[in-house]
C-alpha cells in the first residue's frame, strides 16, 4: 500500500536528529531509480526559444507555467502523467494521467485543468521541454487562442525546465518508490492525495522560505523576502 497524505502533520525537526532516529531503528532513505526518457523531440514541428532562461522566481502569479511529461509504472501497466506548475508559488495548478502520450491526453488537457484552477494573465509564459506533446499543432493553436508566450528548453538541457522535473522526483521519491501500486485507478488516487491535499497544502518548499503553499499566499512575498533577509 502507497503512502496515505491525508492525516499527515509538519512536525519541525533537524536532519542529524532525523539521521539518528532513522540509525537507530535501521532504516534507509528510498534510492531513485533509473531515470526513463519520456520527451520525443525527434519531429518536425517548429520549436521555441528559451524565453525562460532559467529565471525561476517570477514576482506574480501567472507570469511562468512550467510542465512536463512523466512516466508512472504500476504491477499491471504504466501510465503518464503531465503536470503544470506555477512558478511563482510552485504550485501544481493542473494535471493529467494517461495511458497513451498523445496531447489530448496530456499536455492539452493538463493545460486545460490549469487555465480552470487559475487565471490567465496577460504576458503569461508557458515553459516546457521540446516533446512533441508541446510542439505539436494542437498544443500550439491552443497557447495562442490564449495569447500565452512558449518557451522550450534547448536540446538536450534539463536544467531548463529543472523545477519541473524536480517535482517529479520529489512525487516519486515520498509517494511511489517502495510500494506496488497495482492498478491506474490506485495511482490516480495516490497522485490526488500526494497534488492536492499533501504537495499544494501541507508541504513545506524551501523555495518559499519553509512554507506552505498556502501559508505562502496568505503571508505575501514581504514575508518571505524578510525571511530571504535574515
Amino acid at each position: 500500500m502507497a503512502a496515505d497524505f491525508r492525516n499527515i502533520h509538519s512536525v519541525d525537526i533537524s536532519r542529524r536528529t532525523v539521521a539518528n532516529i532513522m540509525n537507530k531503528l535501521g532504516l534507509r532513505s528510498k534510492l531513485s531509480k533509473k531515470f526513463v526518457v519520456t520527451t520525443d523531440s525527434s519531429h518536425s514541428y517548429p520549436v521555441a526559444d528559451n524565453i525562460l532562461n532559467r529565471n525561476f522566481n517570477p514576482p506574480e502569479p501567472s507570469q511562468v507555467w512550467v510542465s512536463d511529461i512523466t512516466y508512472i509504472k504500476t504491477t499491471g501497466c504504466f501510465v503518464y502523467l503531465n503536470t503544470v506548475m506555477d512558478l511563482y508559488d510552485r504550485k501544481i495548478i493542473g494535471w493529467a494521467m494517461s495511458n497513451t502520450m498523445d496531447a489530448i491526453s496530456t499536455s492539452i488537457a493538463a493545460f486545460n485543468n490549469a487555465r480552470k484552477n487559475r487565471d490567465i494573465k496577460p504576458g503569461l509564459i508557458f515553459h516546457s521541454d521540446r516533446g512533441i506533446q508541446y510542439a505539436c499543432k494542437a498544443f500550439v493553436n491552443t497557447l495562442e487562442h490564449y495569447n500565452i508566450t512558449r518557451s522550450m528548453s534547448r536540446k538536450g538541457n534539463c536544467w531548463d525546465n529543472s523545477v519541473a522535473e524536480s517535482f517529479f522526483k520529489s512525487l516519486k521519491m515520498e509517494a511511489i518508490y517502495g510500494y506496488k501500486i497495482k492498478s491506474k485507478n490506485e495511482m490516480w488516487s495516490i497522485i490526488f492525495q500526494y497534488i492536492e491535499i499533501w504537495y499544494n497544502k501541507n508541504r513545506r518548499h524551501s523555495t518559499l522560505g519553509y512554507l506552505t503553499i498556502e501559508e505562502f499566499n496568505d503571508r505575501g512575498l514581504e514575508y518571505f523576502y524578510k525571511f530571504e533577509v535574515a
